[in-house]
C-alpha cells in the first residue's frame, strides 16, 4: 500500500475553497478565529455516510454550545449534496471536491483496505482545526456509526 501524507495535530490545515450544495464558495478561512470540525465522508447519501451526516445534525446545537462548527466534504457535486441536506434536513454546509484535491491534501483520499481488498478511495476521516488553522485532532479510517459521540467523548463535549 502506498502511503497518503496523513496529516498530525500542529500541522497547519491545507487551506481549501470549495462549493456547497448551493454552489457557494465556502473557504476554510472563512472560519478563522473560530473552531471547525472538518469531516470527510465517502458519498453522500449512502447508509454509512447518512448515518454520520444525521449524527453530526442531531448533536451540532452541543457542539456549536462548545465553540465548534462542522463541514463535510465529499467527492459528490453540489446537486446531489442539494439532494442530501434536503433529504436529511442537515444543518451544516457539505462541500463539494469532485477533483478530489482537498481530500488529497489532507490526507483523506488514497488506498485503503475495504472487505479485504486493497481499493483507492475516501479515507472517512476527521479533523478538529483551531483557531489559529492549525490541526488539533486528525483522525482516519473512522467509523461512520458512533463516531460523533466518540469524537465528543475525546473533545469532552
Amino acid at each position: 500500500m502506498s502511503a497518503t501524507k496523513r496529516l498530525s495535530p500542529g500541522d497547519r490545515a491545507p487551506a481549501f475553497t470549495l462549493p456547497d450544495a448551493n454552489g457557494k464558495p465556502v473557504s476554510l478561512s472563512d472560519y478563522a478565529g473560530r473552531k471547525v470540525i472538518v469531516y470527510f465522508y465517502p458519498a453522500a447519501s449512502t447508509p454509512g455516510c447518512t448515518k454520520q451526516a444525521c449524527d453530526f445534525r442531531d448533536n451540532l446545537a452541543e457542539l456549536n454550545d462548545a465553540g465548534l462548527e462542522v463541514v463535510g466534504i465529499s467527492p459528490d457535486k453540489p446537486a446531489k449534496l442539494a439532494k442530501f441536506v434536503e433529504a436529511q434536513e442537515l444543518t451544516f454546509p457539505l462541500l463539494s471536491d469532485p477533483d478530489k484535491d482537498v481530500l488529497t491534501a489532507w490526507g483523506a483520499f488514497g488506498e485503503k483496505t475495504m472487505y479485504g481488498k486493497v481499493v483507492t478511495g475516501v479515507i472517512r476521516s476527521t479533523f478538529l482545526v483551531d483557531e489559529e488553522g492549525n490541526i488539533e485532532v486528525a483522525q482516519y479510517n473512522v467509523r461512520a456509526t458512533g463516531h460523533v459521540a466518540k469524537l465528543r467523548r475525546d473533545l469532552s463535549v
